[in-house]
């Protein structure tokens, strides 16, 4: 796979598609002056073909020396995104260049519109989690002339730069700890699979590999919203209830383990024994519960600081994969 990085649309580039001149086009973008209805029309156009992003600060940014970095990440309350960011914010301020950051909510729609917020301010990297983006933001993204980074996943086609790890080898990876520990009845709790499209991979693997097995998920519950301890603990609950014999359950990551795992102590659960629990990422707190979480741990700080000191060092295109750890833990 060749990876390009591409220079930016010019107003140059769009008066010459719209068959008209450069000052009429300003006058269309700023919506200032005399121009016609099919003029609007031929010059909107124009700027949807090529994906051409204005330059609010005409040009005070965009150049090469620009020093801004936007981030258009899914959530805060995600611990892996601060913790992302930590890494990334540590190597920019050593090398003098400012982030900023914005929160899609798992929103692919809202990443396009805040991307092209972002583009408008010609920084000199847009960070993104994630190798799925609408149409619409893969387009300004390309035309946009500035280093393009997606981060946390590596199963898919890179725009310019990725840093992180495959989340299917991940899924992969739990599944084969659980089948080699003995386990057979297996399910998942989770959240939304279908915003968070690295967790639906991981999923999609994990089933995938316990059918390679002749061990097919015996159940599931997606619970509505974000992941959330709270979420995990009524996953959990709905989905014992439902199928009370399993002997183990997969959890799309931490957040809902641990909500897994509070509802096991409060209702006598004996774990690992009566049933086992297997996370995802690795946080702190997982590690220092009575017993610390079986889960896979991820390098996420580690791929902030890599992410950030390739966009400082403007490196040529490029895949790093940080791989990830599995962690047996005492909870399978």
């Amino acid at each position: 796979m060749e990876l390009r990085h591409q220079v930016a649309v010019t107003l140059a580039e769009v008066a010459e598609a719209a068959g008209v001149g450069e000052s009429t086009v300003s006058r269309v973008l700023r919506s200032h002056g005399s121009f016609s209805d099919k003029t609007r029309e031929r010059v909107m156009a124009a700027v949807e073909r090529l994906g051409y992003v204005p330059n609010r600060i005409a040009g005070t940014l965009a150049s090469a020396g620009s020093r801004l970095v936007a981030f258009v990440i899914p959530s805060l309350s995600n611990i892996v995104f601060p913790d992302v960011l930590r890494g990334a914010s540590a190597v920019l301020e050593e090398n003098r260049h400012q982030a900023v950051f914005a929160v899609t909510d798992y929103d692919p729609q809202k990443e396009e519109a805040l991307v092209a917020s972002m583009l408008a301010w010609r920084p000199a990297a847009v960070v993104l989690a994630g190798c799925e983006h609408t149409e619409g933001t893969a387009k300004m993204l390309r035309a946009s002339g500035c280093r393009i980074v997606e981060l946390l996943d590596l199963d898919g086609e890179a725009l310019d730069i990725a840093v992180g790890f495959s989340n299917r080898a991940a899924g992969h990876a739990s599944a084969e700890f659980l089948l080699t520990r003995g386990y057979r009845r297996i399910g998942y709790v989770g959240h939304d699979l279908i915003r968070d499209t690295r967790a639906g991979k991981r999923f999609k693997s994990f089933c995938e590999t316990l059918g390679m097995h002749d061990v097919p998920l015996v159940d599931r519950e997606i619970v509505a919203g974000a992941s959330s301890v709270e979420n995990g603990q009524v996953g959990l609950e709905q989905l014992l209830a439902r199928t009370p014999a399993l002997d183990a359950v997969y959890f799309s990551n931490d957040d809902m383990a641990l909500g897994g795992y509070f509802h096991c102590l409060a209702r006598g659960i004996h774990i690992p024994s009566r049933l086992a629990l297997f996370g995802y990422n690795g946080l702190d707190i997982g590690r220092v519960t009575p017993q610390p979480l079986s889960t896979v741990r991820t390098p996420r700080v580690a791929t902030g600081r890599v992410a950030a000191q390739l966009i400082v060092e403007n490196a040529p295109s490029q895949i790093v994969d940080l791989g990830f750890e599995l962690i047996e833990g005492a909870t399978a």
